[in-house]
């Protein structure tokens, strides 16, 4: 076996120390050559390279190896190491967030001799990323306590740039202390020597000269304007393939499927059951509440529903526990009182929000005590639930003991000070309440004791095999997030303890078992349970969707709180009970999403709740919108009235409802209301199949449930239609010569085929809006109960649409002002009202202004492009727009981002 690596090679670190793990367990050569020589030595390797690649390991067989990460896996196996999922995510992290920016700080650096935050600010947010998960999971590596691949390859990116001290930031103690680690470790060392040759990152200069040149951050934004991207290049047999498709329009569509009353599932078919988050049903559901669960779960079950999925979408209010007990108490209400009133606020909530529940039910049924007591049953029955004696909090105030969630003290591992009882929201970590730090009472604010009581648990360490067995057959190839499957990992690394599943109180589940009578079971045990009573509630064939994992995926919508209840303590529940139960295949958590530069508050009057959305004059479908648009995917993220404002006059105002009307407009204005015939150009069938490529996009990231992602998608799309009726002017040649009128129509008859497609890609998001295209252009009914997977001619000439008018209204800088000022609690009363609202306002009338000079701008940059005009017309005019993209963004009070690269299909 050969290793070939280079000096001056960034890729040759990792690699030279990941092959000192395997020194003196196989025979490896390695050979070293300089720079000058990389070109002989790869060619002389592997013959049939036509641009030279080191590193490359070359193995006994024959057979090469070429990709860094390729190699180091392979010598880890080697070594004996075992593949895991956090280090495979760590991976995919650094191939497609680290390497660009770090490619870009190391060229801003060597090549062009930038210093200081020009070379950090690239990088900063990664380095956070890195040193965050280093700190919350409290292990000195990325994927444990001990050194794993992802540690290696992400070492030696890091190696060259943050050897100088300067770039690595003191206040990153975790992300230092794990590169410091690394750094004196023998191969670590061994392959620094090598490859950087004590020239530090100079050493790189050749190698980095020879790269495509990184686009400076300076001027540049992220952004989804068509001007910056590249369309895919298509061959032949696409356009082909996209025309066929096209031509044999509504016939290609697969029948609507009989609709159920029960939805039950369906031998040889998809049957995908959806299940939200059940909240709590003592509290009013805030925005982040809303898509965390119930509204990325609602997207789904559309999506699933237009690809004729045999879907089954159920939620419900979860209203066993204390907080149920003491929100009655607040409002002199019976516990059954405080539900019945709840259950209706969050149903009319839903209900507004355009929520395509199946079933909306409740946990206080007798189905629910029935399924709860059976599995409690069996577990007991198989020696999975044992007894034992807890020391409670006991508040001698209120003369009852403390359900967990009603203490508050110091969180013991981080030191948040509004720990709850049960877990801490900072760190994610579970807490016994008697584990606080000055814990109080929330009712009465008083110190609780400790006293003793005799409770049951559910024994886990005795089930976490089984439990490790159905995560090693389900993850692979399932759609977990990646804080999903981080959140169970983490606790199976700790090693899993006895949970408590019994409380001290009235209203809930009563315990089927003698000395225990006065006792319920604990809300995070049986709430999970209340999908099954729910169903049950629904049909008695219940258990053909809850006791059939080979027929039925299961699909579960949470915020990341809610991971480990979902993907360990319900799962070890049903595999203890041995009933054949259904588990979760694809489980999806989102971040947390905060209210402009703080959290939601009821108390504080700080943020919008859902009742209180529809008191805003904002319609329900602008609020699914925004709200998917900066859906919590991969990180945190905020409600901001400005962003809204912005993205509901740019994307859906400007581009998404200005070409949808035009289309529609164009049709009623020039051609009598009937869709014209359609004579395709070569450049017509070019843009059928980059729409289909854009659709096909869209249909794999809903597939991976990846839904803020897939709106942009539909976005494009929309930008590539308004492009297209901007380059060929049918108002002009509508006017023109037999040809030019031809070609009008054509136009026409393209554009409002593609906003037909829209209207059924945007059902999922915002159905109304979805609704009302699609009655203004009178689309048949198979038409809007089915998405395609290829652009077809759903409107043939000679189609009658019905009243076009516009979709979308303009929000106002008043609005939206007086809207931040009702909803920001005491913020509100900082400063003088008059002082703010003008400075603000005036903030939003530039902003505005600069909206529309960049859509300006950009339009005369897409006809220079469509025209093919001279390429210095064209970089000047490119130049024009970025600045006012720069304007734009500095006014929006955005960082200068480095762009990501042009779009690739």
């Amino acid at each position: 076996m050969r290793l070939f690596v280079s000096e001056g090679t960034p890729g040759s670190l990792p690699v030279l120390a990941a092959a000192g793990r395997v020194r003196g367990r196989i025979e490896l050569l390695i050979n070293t050559v300089g720079p000058e020589g990389i070109r002989a030595s790869a060619e002389c390797v592997v013959p049939f390279l036509t641009r030279p690649k080191v590193p490359v390991l070359q193995l006994d067989s024959g057979n090469y190896l070429f990709s860094t990460t390729a190699i180091c896996r392979y010598f880890f196996l080697l070594s004996g190491w075992e593949q895991d999922d956090l280090t495979n995510q760590w991976l995919e992290w650094e191939a497609t967030e680290l390497q660009p920016a770090l490619s870009a700080a190391l060229y801003y650096l060597v090549v062009q001799g930038k210093k200081g935050e020009d070379i950090l600010g690239p990088l900063r947010k990664a380095l956070t990323h890195i040193d965050q998960s280093l700190s919350h999971q409290n292990c000195p590596f990325l994927a444990g306590e001990t050194e794993s691949l992802a540690d290696i390859v992400l070492w030696g990116a890091l190696y060259p740039l943050l050897q100088d001290p300067a770039y690595l930031p003191e206040e990153l103690g975790a992300l230092r202390s794990w590169f410091q680690t690394l750094s004196t470790q023998e191969p670590c060392q061994r392959a620094v020597e090598t490859v950087l040759k004590q020239q530090g990152v100079l050493a790189l200069r050749s190698y980095l000269q020879k790269q495509p040149q990184a686009h400076p951050s300076e001027g540049k934004v992220v952004s989804n304007e068509p001007e910056e991207e590249e369309l895919a290049t298509l061959s032949e047999e696409e356009i082909a393939m996209a025309v066929t498709a096209w031509e044999k329009g509504l016939g290609s569509l697969p029948s609507l499927r009989p609709q159920q009353n029960p939805v039950l599932p369906v031998a040889g078919e998809r049957n995908v059951l959806i299940t939200s988050a059940l909240p709590y049903v003592n509290n009013v559901p805030h925005l982040g509440n809303i898509i965390g669960c119930v509204l990325s779960a609602d997207v789904f079950a559309r999506y699933s529903r237009l690809r004729q999925w045999n879907t089954l979408y159920l939620c419900g209010t979860d209203e066993y526990g204390t907080a149920t007990e003491t929100k009655a108490m607040e409002e002199g209400l019976t516990p059954r009182e405080i539900c019945d009133k709840y259950h209706r606020i969050h149903a009319d909530i839903y209900h507004w929000f355009n929520i395509s529940f199946d079933i909306f039910g409740r946990t206080t049924t007798p189905q629910q005590t029935k399924i709860t007591q059976d599995i409690f049953q069996r577990l007991l029955t198989r020696g999975f639930v044992v007894q034992d004696t807890v020391e409670q909090l006991r508040c001698e105030h209120c003369a009852r003991f403390l359900a967990d969630r009603f203490v508050e003290g110091v969180c013991p591992f981080c030191g948040y000070e509004e720990a709850r009882g049960d877990q801490c929201d900072k760190c994610g970590k579970l807490i016994n309440a008697i584990e606080l730090k000055k814990p109080q009472c929330k009712v009465c604010r008083s110190c609780p004791v400790v006293k003793s009581s005799k409770h049951l648990f559910l024994d886990l360490p005795k089930l976490e095999n089984r439990l490790e067995d159905w995560l090693g057959k389900t993850l692979p190839g399932s759609d977990w997030t990646p804080n999903a499957r981080f959140i169970i990992r983490s606790w199976l690394r700790d090693g899993l303890k006895p949970r408590c599943i019994t409380r001290d109180l009235k209203w809930g589940t009563p315990v089927p078992l003698e000395g225990f009578e006065d006792k319920v079971f604990y809300v995070w045990f049986d709430a999970t349970i209340g999908y099954l009573s729910i169903t049950a509630n629904y049909t008695e064939q219940w258990e053909r969707w809850w006791k059939n994992p080979e027929q039925v995926d299961l699909y579960q919508f949470m915020a990341k709180d809610n991971v480990p209840f979902h993907g360990l303590v319900f799962p070890c529940s049903a595999l203890g009970a041995e009933d054949n139960y259904t588990l979760v295949k694809h489980l999806i958590a989102t971040e947390y999403l905060n209210y402009e530069d703080g959290k939601f508050s009821k108390s504080r009057g700080v943020g919008v709740f859902g009742d209180m959305a529809q008191n805003t004059g904002i319609p329900a479908d602008i609020w699914r919108f925004y709200l998917l648009y900066i859906r919590p995917e991969g990180q945190d993220s905020a409600f901001s009235w400005t962003d809204m404002l912005l993205k509901n006059n740019s994307e859906l105002l400007n581009n998404l409802g200005n070409f949808v009307n035009r289309a529609g407009m164009f049709v009623s204005k020039f051609f009598g209301g009937y869709v014209p015939e359609m004579v395709l150009t070569p450049d017509d069938q070019r843009l059928l199949a980059h729409i289909t490529l854009e659709l096909q996009h869209y249909h794999q990231l809903l597939e991976k449930v990846r839904i803020r992602d897939a709106l942009r998608s539909i976005l494009t799309i929309s930008r590539h239609g308004n492009q297209y009726i901007q380059v060929n002017e049918p108002w002009k040649r509508i006017k023109g010569s037999e040809a030019d009128r031809q070609r009008a129509g054509t136009v026409t008859g393209l554009a409002v085929n593609i906003a037909a497609l829209l209207s059924v890609m945007i059902q999922p998001y915002m159905p109304t809006v979805s609704a009302t295209i699609q009655t203004q252009l009178q689309l048949p009914l198979q038409v809007c109960s089915v998405l395609p997977i290829k652009f077809l001619c759903t409107l043939p000439a000679g189609h009658q649409i019905g009243t076009v008018s516009p979709l979308f209204q303009k929000l106002e800088n008043d609005q939206i002002e007086s809207l931040r000022q009702r909803f920001g609690g005491g913020q509100a009363k900082a400063s003088p009202k008059s002082t703010v609202v003008e400075t603000v306002t005036a903030g939003l009338q530039q902003i505005q202004v600069l909206m529309d000079e960049v859509t300006k701008q950009g339009n005369i940059v897409r006809e220079l492009k469509a025209q093919k005009a001279d390429k210095n017309q064209v970089a000047a005019e490119v130049a024009k727009l970025l600045d006012l993209k720069k304007q734009l963004a500095v006014a929006e009070g955005k960082p200068l981002e480095t762009p990501k690269g042009k779009k690739k299909k």
